[in-house]
């Protein structure tokens, strides 16, 4: 009677853990955490800047003689747009921007011929390539392409670093060389102006992700 009562109790603990086995569980379910998005640079963006700009060339040629002029430099602020595709580690794009030039030149010796071009002009523009290597949300790139202004045109490079401070804000620092070459018809006349001009921007970019 002994055996038969052990072993009863036997079975129902066994069969007592088999039910509790098969009962849900009363533990909460880990939580599910869902992995950060990769940041990338690909994307539209607008923006705007501001900085200095500065005469690069001190003299003009005229019939074979060489002339001194005025080493102007001022304001220039602007607004850009531009598109970046991001591949890997290489970020490439196309950037546009007008720009107020502010560069206060004279130049009465030469004004309606030099000045007409560019020396007292108060815009420039230009469309750039940009191409860089990105780290993570720093951006290092070089640039260049078509600059113009009134009635000259020309080409501009430089380059720059631009910092993604959230997902959509940028912030940048650059620096443009400009050769603009005057559109006129005076035989012996090199009216080729050159500017520097160093510019701080912020940019919003479109669909981050």
């Amino acid at each position: 009677m002994k055996k038969i009562l052990l072993s009863s109790v036997a079975l129902l603990g066994l069969a007592t853990g088999a039910v509790a086995a098969d009962l849900p569980s009363r533990r909460a379910p880990a939580p599910i955490i869902a992995a950060a998005p990769i940041f990338t640079w690909t994307g539209f963006y607008v923006g705007v800047n501001a900085g200095y700009g500065w005469n690069a060339n001190d003299e003009v040629t005229i019939g074979g003689i060489t002339y001194d002029l005025d080493d102007d430099g001022g304001f220039v602020g602007g607004a850009q747009a531009g598109y970046n595709y991001q591949i890997g580690s290489f970020v490439v794009g196309l950037e546009g921007d007008i720009q107020y030039a502010d560069f206060g030149g004279e130049d009465d010796d030469f004004d309606g011929v030099l000045g007409e071009d560019f020396d007292n002009s108060d815009w420039f523009g230009t469309v750039r390539a940009r191409a860089g290597v990105a780290f993570d949300r720093a951006l290092i790139y070089a640039t260049g392409g078509f600059a113009f202004a009134d009635d000259a045109t020309g080409w501009t490079v430089g380059g720059g670093v631009e910092y993604a401070f959230t997902n959509n804000l940028s912030a940048k620092i650059e620096g443009l060389y400009v050769n603009l070459d005057g559109d006129n018809d005076i035989v012996g006349f090199d009216d080729e102006y050159e500017f520097g001009v160093i510019r701080a921007g912020l940019n919003f970019r479109f669909g981050t992700y």
